[in-house]
């Protein structure tokens, strides 16, 4: 049987179409309603769905004012508050395109997405970094609330399929990419919300993450949003050993974070809670022992989403059909996907390179300015994530790492994730990295790069990875780190040790 997944068409997507318009097509009949609570434990700010929408709407007047047609530009360079996504959907209603940024990158990082995208504004917080020599006029953020008190804007409808919004992808490559959506992409989205989610209005949400990411963005405002639920999210300076008590004092339905959220969350684990369902997991795999001790502490289980900057979540375990264990969940209803080897489609349980059909609504239009780029990530009707997986009988997929994070040994493919899930559970390491490095001329070994919790017996460590795993399978090499190189949303970057540990030139500490 061919690795190949369909699941149904999803609904056609509305036309015309205007992505800010969809998320708040609620706001009329729920406008007394609590869209938004940022919370903290000396309690929260509340915005209603009336309040939202006018906010939004008088901001998008305000960015015509400003001299912003549609398709120009907008770089944010906002940090966590509620202006962030203000701002992104302003722009939207208005068919201007948001480029939201991360507030951590430097000047001459933004001076280079100014040359990559051309913004005509940027609308900026205080001690967020611009470029030395803007190339456009800069609105403060508190110019920027200004704009909130105008008379609303219409919404502007057009092709589902015209450009929306641009964000970066983390750079693993060493390369942040312009990834270019259409405003179609939050109809696909709605595929979440029995696939991952089980979400319905009477939720309420909370995501641990900053406004100022895409994950917070999507998973914990634009989807609730679109359905009518409530989104929480903690005030700046909220800190994990606090977020426990909020989602109990919040009537916290669902919670939201990334894998490293969770393992610092349970170092302070929440009560449990007679509102809490589950929690969700997306960004990067969930440990095992991350899970169980959520499920442990909560009484509540974690589904997890794997998706990328290019198509978001796509494949998840769901209240309604939970993940097989060992693998990241199915492909959710309305999506089509392959797994693809050298000669099209491989046979279940094969290896191969997980793609999604390029008629989702989901996958991005293009890299911006970036044909080449662009055209090499299509294939036929096919966009390929890069991301290796197996598709089993019953179309569970397993994952096995990205194509270039794969190692080799003795001409056999070791997924890093095999080799980093078994040093994880000895009790000496907090994490590790396995990574295929150079030691000379044409030799490549694999690599073990860890953080200790103490005190490191490694030959007890070598004992453990030889009980645990096949000898072709251990590590070669194992240094000691003191963290790890992860991108902005935490995923590890093990493009980035091999680089540093080759470049280098120091001998490891332990070489068998």
């Amino acid at each position: 049987m061919d690795a190949i997944f369909d699941q149904g068409p999803p609904p056609p997507c509305p036309e015309p179409f205007n992505l800010a318009a969809y998320v708040l097509s609620r706001a009329g009949e729920l406008s007394e309603k609590t869209a938004l609570s940022v919370v903290s434990p000396d309690g929260a700010e509340t915005w209603t769905y009336g309040a939202l929408e006018s906010a939004v709407l008088g901001a998008a007047t305000g960015l015509k004012e400003q001299g912003l047609e549609p398709g120009d530009r907008l770089l944010m360079r906002l940090g966590n508050s509620v202006e962030f996504p203000i701002c992104y959907l302003a722009a939207l209603a208005a068919d201007i395109i948001p480029v939201p940024t991360s507030a951590l990158l430097t000047a001459d990082e933004v001076s280079q997405i100014c040359e990559d995208v051309s913004p005509r504004l940027i609308v900026a917080g205080a001690g967020i970094a611009v470029p030395a020599a803007p190339p456009c006029p800069i609105l403060g953020e508190e110019d920027f609330r200004e704009l909130y008190q105008l008379p609303p804007a219409d919404y502007a409808l057009g092709d589902p399929s015209r450009p929306a919004y641009i964000i970066y992808t983390s750079g693993t490559s060493g390369s942040p990419r312009a990834v270019t959506h259409a405003h179609r992409a939050i109809w696909a989205r709605r595929m979440m919300w029995e696939g991952w989610y089980g979400l319905t209005e009477n939720d309420r949400l909370m995501h641990a993450g900053s406004f100022n990411w895409t994950y917070t963005l999507g998973t914990g405002l634009l989807d609730p949003w679109s359905r009518g639920a409530t989104s929480l999210i903690p005030a700046k300076g909220v800190t994990s050993d606090q977020l426990g008590a909020l989602i109990g004092a919040h009537e916290t339905t669902m919670f939201a974070a990334s894998p490293g959220v969770y393992r610092q969350l349970l170092r302070t684990p929440p009560s449990r809670s007679a509102a809490l369902r589950h929690g969700l997991s997306a960004g990067e795999k969930l440990p095992d022992a991350t899970r169980a001790a959520w499920e442990e502490a909560t009484g509540t289980p974690i589904f997890e989403a794997f998706g990328m900057s290019e198509c978001s979540t796509f494949v998840s375990g769901s209240p309604a059909h939970p993940a097989p264990p060992g693998t990241l969940g199915f492909p959710q209803t309305g999506r089509r996907i392959a797994v693809l080897g050298d000669n099209g489609c491989v046979a279940r349980g094969e290896p191969g390179v997980l793609s999604v059909s390029r008629r989702d609504p989901g996958v991005m239009l293009f890299y911006w300015n970036a044909e080449a780029e662009t055209a090499a990530r299509f294939d036929g009707e096919w966009f390929l994530t890069g991301d290796l997986v197996s598709m089993a009988p019953d179309g569970a997929l397993t994952y096995l790492g990205r194509a270039d994070d794969m190692m080799n040994a003795g001409g056999i493919r070791v997924s890093p994730l095999e080799v980093e899930n078994v040093l994880n559970a000895h009790p000496a390491i907090a994490e590790s990295a396995a990574v295929e490095v150079l030691v000379k001329a044409d030799t490549t070994v694999i690599a073990a790069f860890y953080v200790p919790h103490g005190p490191v017996d490694l030959a007890d460590i070598e004992r453990h990875a030889a009980e645990k795993l096949a000898r072709y399978k251990c590590p070669r090499i194992y240094t000691q780190v003191e963290t790890l190189p992860k991108g902005p949303n935490g995923k590890l970057l093990r493009r980035r040790l091999r680089e540093e540990y080759e470049n280098s030139g120091t001998s490891a500490k332990s070489q068998t």
